[in-house]
């Protein structure tokens, strides 16, 4: 099948308007399948500015850049207007610094955590890896924080770290995400099997009753974020200043230093939620959910707040 000129011509000028461009399943603040946000994590933590497009808005596009570089997955990135490849390739070369030396940008720090794995959890990983000749522990942090233990190839250049006699390899990424953590096999209340300590992982959304939330507001020790459409907020908004996501706000919101005191609004707290929640991911430690909404808040802080 041939690509329609005019498509072609649409590609082309995407990929002339950034030197990086990450065709993806969604936004890099809400990618929509692990590809992408592994694609998306590697690049930003190389600090790279990138062009992106989400080619689930674009069906054309999601078709068309498969014909022009000849590869039938999603993600793909482009440097100076050439297929690099998909997010197996981008992680590869991340780890290897191949991307870094490619784009122009400092070296991965490549320094092996420190970590601690006790004995119980030494002996049972130990037995995994007794069935599996020639195989090593891979230890994968995401960007939310979230660990994944696989059984993967032996890599003598991996970055790794021993404790009690146990080697666990790391990419690039996890490797800085993992310095400290506590790795333990557990056998409770909350079940069995291995449970991490990570003290670098974000502490989790709190919530935030409204009469509280008007308290700290009004104090001004928290930001409140109503994360509602305008059309909403001119139905019902609380009679104090607050933070919205329209226009180029959310990207400010999160350029904000990490520990600011963020606090998310909505109707009645799911949307706010799932907000504190991509935000908490970033890397945000003081996150807050206001339980109730503005429902609540006209209940039982501000009555001239109408309901909806």
């Amino acid at each position: 099948m041939s690509l329609d000129p005019a498509l072609r011509s649409r590609i082309e000028s995407i990929l002339a308007a950034d030197r990086v461009v990450l065709f993806m399943k969604g936004q890099p603040s809400m990618p929509q399948c692990g590809f992408s946000a592994k694609a998306v994590g590697a690049l930003q933590d190389l600090g790279v500015e990138f062009g992106h497009v989400n080619v689930l808005a674009d069906q054309d596009i999601r078709e068309g850049i498969k014909l022009y570089g000849d590869w039938p997955t999603i993600p793909q990135l482009y440097v100076d207007g050439e297929l690099i490849g998909g997010s197996d390739i981008i992680l590869q070369m991340a780890n290897s610094g191949e991307l870094s030396s490619l784009l122009g940008v400092a070296a991965p720090d490549r320094t092996p955590p420190t970590i601690t794995v006790t004995p119980a959890a030494v002996e049972m990983l130990k037995g995994a890896l007794a069935d599996s000749p020639g195989a090593a522990l891979q230890l994968s942090i995401d960007a939310n924080f979230q660990p994944n233990f696989q059984l993967a190839p032996h890599d003598p250049n991996a970055i790794a770290a021993e404790s009690n006699g146990l080697r666990v390899q790391f990419d690039v990424s996890s490797a800085r995400r993992a310095e400290g953590i506590t790795i333990d096999w557990v056998d409770d209340i909350r079940g069995q099997g291995l449970a991490i300590n990570n003290p670098n992982a974000p502490k989790a959304v709190q919530e935030l009753d409204v009469r509280s939330a008007d308290d700290q507001l009004r104090a001004g020790s928290i930001t409140v974020v109503d994360v509602r459409p305008a059309d909403e907020r001119a139905i019902a908004a609380i009679n104090a200043p607050f933070e919205t996501f329209d226009g180029d706000n959310r990207a400010r919101l999160e350029a904000l230093p990490k520990d600011t005191a963020l606090a998310f609004l909505c109707h009645r707290g799911g949307r706010s939620a799932q907000a504190a929640e991509q935000f908490r991911a970033k890397g945000f430690s003081n996150v807050f959910n206001i339980t109730g909404g503005i429902d609540a808040w006209s209940e039982h802080v501000d009555n001239s707040v109408p309901k909806y």
